[in-house]
């Protein structure tokens, strides 16, 4: 990374933004719930200006990643998913962020990824309250 990017202040894209609640804070990224009750879902956002790429981060930042892309993971556990996708795209949202899925053999997408599978299903407000105050509980973050 350039100097002119490290000088940057970070922000949240604003399709992330839209499309995310927010869960915890951890030492690196920043944890959001996306906004679709089909599937328990985590993006994980770094707080690294300008980062595109998991190539953008220096190595310590590279393991920080790891370690809370495990930490979403067991976090998850508490839903019981057959299975954990872990994904780093960005093909429509530059920021570097990563998906963290649970899914389910009886899931509307399963077998196939869940992108463009079917409509996104926001949750209601009392869903969405409950769903992000589990996963704080479980991950030990005060609300």
């Amino acid at each position: 990374m350039n100097a002119q990017a490290q000088q940057q202040p970070w922000h949240l894209h604003p399709q992330l933004a839209d499309d995310t609640h927010p869960v915890a804070s951890w030492p690196l990224c920043d944890v959001r719930l996306m906004d679709d009750a089909n599937h328990p879902w985590l993006i994980l956002v770094p707080r690294v200006a300008e980062a595109v790429e998991v190539t953008d981060l220096d190595e310590g930042q590279q393991r920080a990643l790891m370690q809370e892309i495990d930490r979403a993971g067991r976090a998850l556990q508490v839903f019981r998913p057959h299975k954990l996708n872990v994904a780093a795209l960005g093909n429509l949202v530059p920021q570097l962020h990563v998906h963290v899925i649970a899914r389910y053999q009886e899931d509307i997408a399963w077998p196939r990824p869940v992108w463009g599978m079917a409509a996104a299903q926001p949750y209601a407000p009392e869903a969405l309250i409950e769903r992000i105050q589990l996963l704080r509980d479980t991950i030990g973050e005060r609300s």
